[in-house]
């Protein structure tokens, strides 16, 4: 299944808008038209993310996020507070309720995504914590109120003194910040373990992105949540920042309580995180068993997606594979060398990663091939969605050792059909792929009767 979210507000028109905005991004959604229906709906139905509309009649957001927060049974579920209302005081009462976010209307779409993909990963990785621990929602509270108690090391990016100041001075009272103008100097500072890094987009002096894309790059920050600060006029810089890999965006003029709340979001997921690697390493080998790329290995992805063939015998809930392979590496390897072959290896397994929800399943599932599973999807929109994966790839250039490569991949795609195994779908998934590659490479291809092809 694909992450459930609840739409909560009275008015109709703003619950159909919002429903229409995230089944488009192929969310299960769920609605409610009052405060109490939500809190309903939560103690019943299993649940990834809650939009909820501060002003209602009766029991308004505010209360309810509270008595949600309260529950032991839903006090874990990710809230984003909807709200007309503007002053600072609102957005605090919303934090003390327990918001873990907050978005202003008229809604804007680029927000209201960020933010949702933003939370559901959070979700994700307490989901792991706490299947991990064998601790439920109901008894695992204190484990991890323990885990959010502890300072993060944040790193500013950022040469002009007043807006750094107005970012470090805040979050000093409570985390250890550094700020630093030098970019080179700045990656260096990231490698030594923060928690968290904040990126200006509006520097006269370095370019951000590039920033963000070498912290992707490196080894040692590929795992560390970046926030960038940009305007919001400046919507194509946001967006490509979130195509390299970004976490989350902040917009100037910077409002301290949101700061907060989106910094405190990222810290608890990069705590989170540590602590399943700390303590469980045994059972996160089992999870990530790549050791070049960090993707799971084959064994993985098909432990991974039997749920889905459940969902699918259960329900006819249909799901899709995704077959990628990278373009004449074998060419590559010999003339650049297997070093720089595993870079790219490394480079294009984040841009996987970086580009697919958090419901799918991505694995390296052998050499220069790579498997992504979506769940509830079906073939024209899996086709449409490696099609945009692999024109962020062709379209970037991959820099290795100072040299910018023009990589490209070929995918095959396939739909589940009734009676198959993951050896029968994957057998239409690659047949595709070997079509996309006759075809001239760099190209998307769906099994079929009739072949349908992308670009």
């Amino acid at each position: 299944m694909s992450a459930r979210i609840l739409i909560v507000d009275d008015l109709a028109p703003n619950v159909n808008l919002l429903e229409v905005k995230l089944q488009a991004e192929y969310y299960d959604v769920l609605t409610a038209n009052s405060a109490y229906k939500a809190l309903e709906i939560a103690n019943k139905e299993p649940l990834d993310l809650i939009l909820m509309d501060a002003m209602m009649p009766g029991m308004n957001g505010f209360e309810a996020c509270e008595k949600l927060k309260q529950n032991p049974e839903t006090w874990h579920i990710p809230v984003i507070m909807v709200t007309a209302l503007e002053e600072t005081k609102d957005r605090i009462r919303g934090l003390e309720a327990g918001a873990d976010d907050f978005i202003t209307k008229p809604i804007d779409d680029f927000n209201l995504m960020a933010r949702v993909r933003s939370l559901l990963r959070l979700k994700m990785v307490t989901d792991q914590l706490l299947s991990h621990t064998g601790h439920t929602a109901g008894n695992s509270k204190p484990l991890l109120q323990e885990i959010n108690q502890g300072a993060g090391k944040i790193l500013v990016i950022e040469d002009h003194d007043l807006r750094a100041n107005k970012i470090a001075k805040p979050l000093g009272k409570t985390h250890t910040v550094t700020v630093e103008k030098d970019p080179v100097k700045a990656l260096k500072i990231a490698k030594i373990g923060m928690d968290l890094i904040i990126v200006s987009l509006v520097s006269d002096n370095f370019d951000g992105l590039r920033i963000c894309a070498s912290l992707r790059f490196s080894e040692q920050t590929r795992e560390v949540p970046i926030l960038v600060v940009g305007d919001p006029e400046d919507e194509k810089r946001l967006v490509r920042a979130y195509d390299i890999g970004i976490n989350d965006t902040l917009m100037r003029p910077i409002e301290l309580q949101e700061m907060r709340a989106r910094v405190n979001t990222l810290l608890r997921r990069k705590f989170y995180a540590d602590s399943l690697r700390e303590n469980f390493n045994e059972n996160l080998e089992m999870v990530v068993s790549d050791p070049l790329t960090g993707l799971g290995n084959r064994r993985y992805f098909e432990r991974a997606i039997e749920p889905f063939f459940g969902a699918f015998e259960a329900s006819e809930e249909a799901f899709s594979i995704m077959v990628f392979d990278i373009d004449h590496f074998k060419r590559v390897n010999d003339i650049l060398g297997h070093d720089m072959g595993d870079q790219i290896l490394k480079e294009i397994a984040a841009r996987l990663v970086t580009n697919m929800r958090a419901v799918d399943v991505v694995s390296r599932y052998g050499g220069e091939e790579f498997m992504v599973a979506m769940p509830n999807t079906n073939a024209e929109d899996a086709l449409i969605a490696a099609d945009r994966v692999r024109g962020l790839i062709a379209g970037t250039p991959v820099f290795v050792d100072g040299q910018a490569l023009h990589i490209t991949t070929s995918a095959g795609v396939a739909q589940i059909k009734e009676g198959e195994r993951l050896r029968d779908i994957f057998k239409r998934a690659d047949s595709a792929l070997y079509k996309a590659k006759l075809a001239g490479r760099n190209k998307v291809m769906v099994a079929g009767e009739t072949e349908q092809a992308a670009a």
